[in-house]
C-alpha cells in the first residue's frame, strides 16, 4: 500500500493533481493546473480538506472532499470533489483507502449526505459515466439519486438565429452592468435564496464580472438571470469539459426567472439573449450545464453532450 498525506494546497500539489487525474481520466476530461487552484480556493462557510496516497515520491492518487459547516439549512451537506488514482496503481485498494478517509472525515465534521461530485466549487455535476466507475461506488454503498443523471448540451453557435426577433412586451434583456450587482443579489435573495445565491456572491467577491449575467429586467428591477462563462472569466472553462466542441467556448447556466415571470417565455427569451450574446462575443462551441430538461434546450439546438450518474451516500453519525 502506499503512504498517505493530507492535502496542503500549494502550486507545486495542484500541478501533480492535474496531472494525475489527466493520466487516469480521458482527454475529453482533461483540465488545467489553475482549475485545480481555483476549485480548492477558501470559501466562507465550506470546510475542505484533502489526502495524496503515494508511491515514493510519485502522487498515486488523491481525494477532495468539502461539506457546508456554517449554520444553516444546507449544513452538514457534504461532496466528495475529486477521487482519483494513477493508472499503475488502480484496482490496489489505493482508491477504496482514499474514498474511506474522505466519507471519515466528512461524518467527523458533521456531514450528513455525501454525494459524488456537484460540490460548491465543483470539479463536475456528477460522475461523468464516461469514465465508467458507478460500479465502484454502488459497491460501496452509494445510491442513485431521485433524479438518476444530469446532462451537459451543447451545440455549435455560427448558424445560431435567434428566436425572438421581437422583443417580450415589458421585458429588457441585456447584460448586468458594472455597479448593479447588488440588484442582482437582491434578485437571488427574493427568488433563490439557496446555491446560486451563494455561488454568485462568492463570484463577485473574487472580483467576478457583473456583464457575465444576462438578466432580464421587469417593472420590478431585474427578474431574471443567465450566468455565462468566457475565456477569460474567473470562473474557469475547465469545469465545463468542452474538448469536443468547436472553438471558442462559451457557456451558460445557470439561469432563471422570479416566479411572477414563469410560464411566460421569459426563460426562453432569457436563453435566447445569452446564445445571442455568446455568438456576438465570438463564441462557437456553447455548452449549458448541469440539467435534466433535455426538451427545453432542444428548441434551441442543444443537444446532449455529456451525462452523470447522480450518486450520495447516508454518512454514519
Amino acid at each position: 500500500m502506499p503512504t498517505f498525506t493530507l492535502f496542503e494546497r500549494n502550486a507545486q500539489t495542484c500541478v501533480r493533481i492535474a496531472s494525475l487525474w489527466n493520466a487516469a481520466a480521458s482527454p475529453a476530461l482533461a483540465f488545467g493546473t489553475e482549475f485545480v487552484v481555483f476549485n480548492t480556493q477558501p470559501m466562507p462557510g465550506l470546510a475542505q480538506a484533502g489526502r495524496l496516497a503515494w508511491e515514493g515520491d510519485r502522487l498515486a492518487g488523491v481525494a477532495l472532499a468539502s461539506l457546508v459547516a456554517a449554520e444553516g439549512p444546507f449544513q452538514g451537506e457534504a461532496w466528495l470533489d475529486l477521487l482519483a488514482v494513477a493508472p499503475g496503481h488502480q484496482r490496489r485498494g489505493t482508491g477504496s483507502a482514499l474514498l474511506a478517509w474522505a466519507e471519515g472525515w466528512l461524518a467527523e465534521q458533521g456531514g450528513r449526505n455525501v454525494h459524488v461530485g456537484g460540490g460548491l466549487n465543483p470539479f463536475a455535476a456528477g460522475l461523468p459515466v464516461e469514465l465508467g466507475t458507478q460500479n465502484f461506488f454502488l459497491m460501496r454503498g452509494y445510491v442513485v439519486d431521485e433524479q438518476p443523471f444530469e446532462w451537459d448540451v451543447a451545440r455549435s453557435l455560427k448558424d445560431y438565429q435567434t428566436l425572438y426577433p421581437e422583443p417580450l412586451p415589458g421585458a429588457n434583456l441585456r447584460p448586468l452592468q458594472p455597479g448593479k450587482e447588488h440588484e442582482l443579489i437582491a434578485f437571488l435573495q427574493r427568488e433563490f435564496p439557496g446555491r446560486w445565491l451563494y455561488e454568485v456572491e462568492q463570484f463577485f467577491r473574487i472580483g467576478g464580472r457583473a456583464g457575465d449575467f444576462m438578466v432580464l429586467r421587469t417593472e420590478i428591477g431585474v427578474d431574471g438571470f443567465c450566468w455565462m462563462t468566457f475565456a477569460d472569466s474567473a470562473r474557469p472553462l475547465d469545469r465545463f469539459y468542452m474538448h469536443g466542441l468547436p472553438r471558442p467556448w462559451g457557456q451558460m447556466g445557470p439561469l432563471g426567472v422570479g416566479a411572477g415571470c414563469r410560464g411566460k417565455g421569459y426563460g426562453g427569451a432569457l436563453i435566447d439573449a445569452a446564445a445571442c450574446h455568446l455568438k456576438a462575443r465570438g463564441v462557437d462551441g456553447s455548452l449549458i450545464d448541469w440539467t435534466s430538461l433535455l426538451d427545453l434546450y432542444s428548441k434551441f439546438g442543444y443537444q446532449p453532450y455529456r451525462q452523470y450518474h447522480m450518486l450520495s451516500k447516508t454518512l454514519a453519525a
